[in-house]
């Protein structure tokens, strides 16, 4: 199956009125257009769906949460449309996130590269394990974070976000990313991090949906503009992408 087809996201809403949307791709959990234009609605139509109260985010498998963009769909990439297209997907993530009325929580079994950053810092409470270091790798492929760029900074401020997006060939450790509040709370392993983001939920779930809606639209207070800013910022991403540098790293 090629790559570009492969992968696919799951929605799926228990009792309590927990949504648990589940992507996944065979490549590290990366992300081409399909697989981030299902996640976008996925998460868009639990925000409106009356029965969910709360959403939980998460990939499968347990060694990588996601690998960021799609190495081998940036290679096809051939117009300054077609990159501003790709790149948009993680803006619509990103803004479905932000818009959506419903609290959702991250789930970060494992390493978090790119824009697999971008989507944990997307989620409103994030839970990760200790193997779930981050990584923004844009810069050393001829791009730069531009369109994750900033939800990243919200979450872990300016400072931070300068020396992730510059130092773009290291990882930070999971408790560098707790200290500089990407994660809310750090656990051992898979297992105790299913059953922190289970009892978060469950209390999540017990709370009035109209306070938990207000809390969303002030958490997200000033950022009103992202439609657009996104866009703008896909467009950058999609010119770069067309480098000789990029495509000569791509390749490799």
């Amino acid at each position: 199956m090629s790559t570009l087809i492969a992968g696919h996201v799951l929605a799926e809403t228990d009792a309590a009125g927990i949504t648990t949307i589940t992507f996944f791709h065979p490549s590290h959990n990366s992300l081409p257009s399909r697989v981030l234009n299902d996640l976008a609605q996925a998460i868009t139509r639990a925000g409106q769906d009356e029965g969910t109260k709360v959403i939980v985010l998460k990939s499968e498998g347990d060694r990588t949460f996601c690998a960021g963009a799609s190495f081998d769909e940036l290679l096809t990439i051939e117009t300054k449309a077609q990159g501003l297209e790709f790149f948009s997907g993680f803006a619509r993530v990103i803004n479905a996130c932000r818009t959506a009325p419903k609290i959702i929580i991250g789930r970060v079994q494992g390493k978090a590269v790119g824009g697999g950053v971008g989507v944990a810092a997307a989620t409103d409470y994030c839970f990760a394990t200790q193997h779930a270091a981050v990584k923004l790798s844009e810069l050393a492929v001829g791009i730069g974070p531009f369109v994750v760029g900033p939800a990243v900074e919200r979450k872990i401020g300016t400072s931070a976000f300068q020396q992730l997006a510059l130092d773009a060939g290291e990882f930070r450790s999971a408790d560098w990313a707790k200290e500089k509040g990407l994660y809310a709370e750090v656990v051992d392993d898979v297992a105790a991090l299913d059953a922190a983001v289970a009892a978060f939920a469950a209390k999540m779930a017990a709370y009035a949906p109209d306070a938990t809606r207000a809390m969303k639209q002030v958490f997200w207070q000033g950022t009103e503009h992202w439609d657009t800013l996104l866009t703008e910022r896909a467009g950058i991403s999609g010119t770069l992408v067309l480098s000789d540098f990029t495509r000569r790293v791509l390749r490799k």
